[in-house]
């Protein structure tokens, strides 16, 4: 199957709107473990109604909800093999990059080591796909 620059630039979206909400979302969550009611039920809507009054977990969960429909949308016309294993590395970047301006900790050599390997493989991933692209359009 043929990757455009398109879907490319797609995933690329994708990744970066996963990606850079997830510490937000997380930052978003705190003060959640003190919402407390008495059952079960009660204990769900509560939590439920403290996150979606939150502004500062609502924009965030918003953003990345809208990552998720560019990335349906683009799943319809990219290959599977490469469309899942570009959004979801590319994700764990901007993760990474975003928690670290954000001052958390990102766990050191160990993961620049991780990152680095995982950027090499996106992109031999890329150019094989677009190499592939190359020869199957040829008679």
């Amino acid at each position: 199957m043929m990757v455009t620059l398109v879907e490319v630039l797609s995933l690329l979206l994708v990744s970066v709107l996963w990606g850079c909400t997830n510490p937000f979302l997380k930052r978003g969550t705190e003060g959640i473990e003190q919402v407390s009611k008495s059952n079960k039920i009660y204990q769900f809507l509560a939590e439920v109604k403290f996150l979606f009054l939150n502004v500062k977990y609502l924009i965030p969960f918003l953003l990345n909800q809208s990552g998720s429909l560019v990335y349906y949308y683009t799943l319809s016309t990219t290959d599977l093999s490469f469309a899942v294993p570009v959004a979801n590395s590319l994700t764990f970047l901007w993760t990474l990059l975003t928690g670290k301006l954000l001052g958390e900790d990102f766990g050191g050599k160990q993961a620049v080591a991780g990152l680095l390997l995982t950027m090499v493989g996106i992109t031999l991933c890329v150019i094989s796909s677009m190499a592939d692209t190359g020869s199957q359009a040829q008679p």
